[in-house]
């Protein structure tokens, strides 16, 4: 038994590790269920209340995002769970093309007739070709005896030097739009979000879960917009807040029979400390347990105060944002805000808690922007010489920079909230009247973020106009019936190969069909331990794996018949079939991996989800055929057992 210790030891780890991957996958399922479940139940009382239907879906939404933090285990199982793609979750899948030739024709210098009519036929030629819009003009200009510099650029610049930096804006301008699709989407709450660029200026994106055609297409071709506002006053703020609060509170506890689910039976009953929640009323001062300050004070329970009282801003968890959103989107709650503030949040995280949870600074500012991004001229990442850290220099426009003196001198000492899509990336206080139209944004962590935070900036200030050229809506119904096909093919598929091996090579075959189980696990734990997407296409690379899964063991059982009918023991025969066989597995699995990495490289979207799906598929059975299977003969060759090949 020594001698077979080594792979053992292998083949149980690698078993254990595709269980522990798989296993949230499971818990997440069984949680969904769960809490489906409870929703159910309490769809079924608020149907006998004089709730509308808007107000009804409200309150399920909040007791479905109770649910989830109070156990935080839910939302950590689901994000290690095994991602369904759009095809089997349902959801929106939309390609957009940047309008480069919208692009160029704003960057010409005073384009004429003749300009617009030949940027009009390089980009019907480019549309039919893969050659860069960019190219097709200059050649037609050139033709026509123009230089590019008398449309672009200075009279100083060669063609070549000009074209260079055109195909760079090109280029440019979809990197842009990329960022400004991912902000709006990750805004838009949508979870598992793909956005991917395919060719030159082509962009995909897959929206899982959303079903609103209109509101996702508007929202993919919104411009990025760059506001300015001004930040409240810390005691403007407060009040606002405590408000919100004590309204909140009321409302809840108006609708206790409705929401006990927000109760867990292991709600901690730790004494909540002071520095953890503000003093927000009289029962401040008395020890309160987390459950009796989250039912008293729900709003300050998620939106953290800064203890010292230097700001109002408040310190929110990445799982509280789409609840206090929710909250604060209550009617009730609606007529405590004054309708010229408004809340928003940080762009990026401000720091992690222990437990590894994100924290955004939540603001409050005013409705309507001091100025607009419309401004903006030039934006460059650099480093500070003082500080070395990382900031963005923007340069405005002549009326830009008029307006950015008076605002600043009229609010020395405030803050005013520089935003992107509605998320604040530096919110500092104004020191002195700026004037020149020159200011910067500090508070990156690198230059890299820095940078993009410039292409950002620039795509308000230079904006590419995005179409979309292809929509496709996939219903939650046929996601579920694509995941009930995909499994049964892929049962069906494992049941006919299995009932096949077994009835041809009889003890053999059983062997080759639960090795053949254990390899589908190493794939599915593979892709849950890579966080991939399991796409339709993705369970058809499965279903090959399972007919290349049992190709390896039909080269091997044939060579062992051969070897057994020239006399040799059990014991040789497997020796020799294994190693005689290996070559022709190696081959033929390796030809197949190759093909998967051209597919990958080269595909997009689906291609690429089979291609994956295939090539972990091909060294699961490697793993399987040559060690799994070889270990198992080996054993029961070694114990005499009798093994029969058909």
């Amino acid at each position: 038994m020594k001698e077979y210790r080594f792979r053992l030891i292998i083949i149980i780890a690698a078993v254990a590790l595709s269980i522990y991957l798989l296993y949230p996958t499971y818990v997440d399922y069984q949680n969904n269920k769960k809490i489906e479940s409870v929703l159910q139940s309490k769809k079924e009382e608020l149907k006998q209340s004089q709730l509308s239907k808007s107000e009804i879906e409200e309150l399920l939404v909040i007791i479905e995002d109770s649910l989830k933090q109070a156990d935080p285990s839910i939302v950590e199982n689901r994000l290690k769970r095994l991602k369904l793609g759009l095809d089997l979750q349902g959801g929106m899948r939309v390609v957009l093309e940047v309008n480069t030739a919208k692009l160029l024709e704003k960057l010409a210098n005073n384009p004429d007739k003749t300009f617009v009519s030949l940027l009009e036929e390089a980009f019907r030629e480019s549309e039919t070709t893969d050659e860069s819009i960019v190219d097709v003009l200059a050649r037609k200009l050139q033709s026509k005896g123009i230089r590019l510099s008398r449309y672009f650029g200075n009279i100083r610049q060669d063609d070549a030097e000009i074209i260079s930096k055109l195909k760079s804006d090109a280029d440019d301008a979809v990197t842009r739009a990329i960022e400004i699709i991912r902000n709006r989407v990750d805004q838009y709450g949508v979870s598992e979000p793909s956005i991917q660029r395919q060719g030159a200026r082509r962009v995909i994106v897959e929206l899982p879960g959303v079903a609103k055609e209109e509101e996702a297409k508007q929202l993919l071709q919104g411009t990025a917009l760059l506001e300015f506002r001004l930040v409240k006053e810390p005691d403007f703020t407060y009040q606002i807040m405590d408000r919100i609060d004590k309204k909140l509170a009321a409302v809840l506890s108006g609708n206790d029979s409705l929401l006990a689910s927000l109760d867990t039976d292991n709600q901690k009953t730790d004494t909540a400390k002071s520095n953890d929640t503000p003093a927000v009323s009289d029962t401040t001062n008395k020890q309160l347990t987390e459950e009796e300050f989250r039912k008293q004070h729900p709003f300050f329970s998620a939106a953290l105060l800064d203890p010292q009282g230097r700001s109002a801003d408040a310190f929110v968890k990445e799982d509280d944002r789409n609840k206090i959103l929710r909250w604060l989107s209550l009617p009730e709650i609606q007529k405590e805000i004054p309708d010229n503030v408004e809340f928003v949040f940080s762009a990026k995280s401000i720091t992690t808690t222990e437990d590894g949870k994100k924290v955004y600074m939540m603001y409050l500012v005013n409705k309507q922007p001091e100025l607009t991004g419309g401004v903006i001229t030039d934006a460059v990442a650099t480093l500070d010489p003082n500080t070395s850290s990382p900031i963005v220099n923007m340069e405005m426009d002549s009326e830009g920079a008029v307006e950015w003196a008076r605002i600043t001198g009229a609010n020395i000492n405030k803050r005013i909230a520089i935003m992107l899509d509605g998320k604040v990336f530096s919110a500092p206080v104004v020191r002195n009247k700026i004037t020149g139209g020159r200011s910067q944004i500090e508070g990156m962590e690198n230059l890299d973020e820095a940078k993009l935070l410039e292409i950002v900036l620039k795509a308000g200030a230079l904006p590419a106009p995005v179409d979309i050229i292809e929509e496709r809506i996939v219903g939650p119904s046929l996601g579920q019936d694509s995941v009930s096909g995909g499994l049964n093919s892929a049962l069906l598929g494992y049941l006919a190969v299995a009932l096949f091996m077994i009835i041809y090579y009889r003890n053999s075959g059983t062997i080759a069909a639960l090795v053949l189980v254990i390899t589908i696990l190493f794939v599915l734990g593979v892709l849950a331990g890579f966080k991939a997407t399991l796409t339709l296409p993705g369970i058809a690379g499965i279903v090959l794996t399972i007919g290349m899964a049992v190709d390896a063991n039909v080269l091997i059982f044939e060579r062992m018949r051969e070897e057994l009918a020239i006399g040799k023991t059990m014991k040789a025969s497997v020796e020799s079939g294994f190693t005689k066989a290996m070559s022709a597995i190696i081959d033929s699995n390796i030809t197949t991996f190759f093909t998967g990495i051209i597919l990958y490289q080269f595909g997009t979207g689906p291609v690429q989800g089979f291609a994956l799906t295939l090539m972990i598929g091909i060294a699961s059975t490697l793993f399987s055929a040559l060690v799994i299977s070889r270990l198992i003969f080996d054993y029961l060759a070694s114990k005499g057992a009798k093994i029969s090949i058909g």
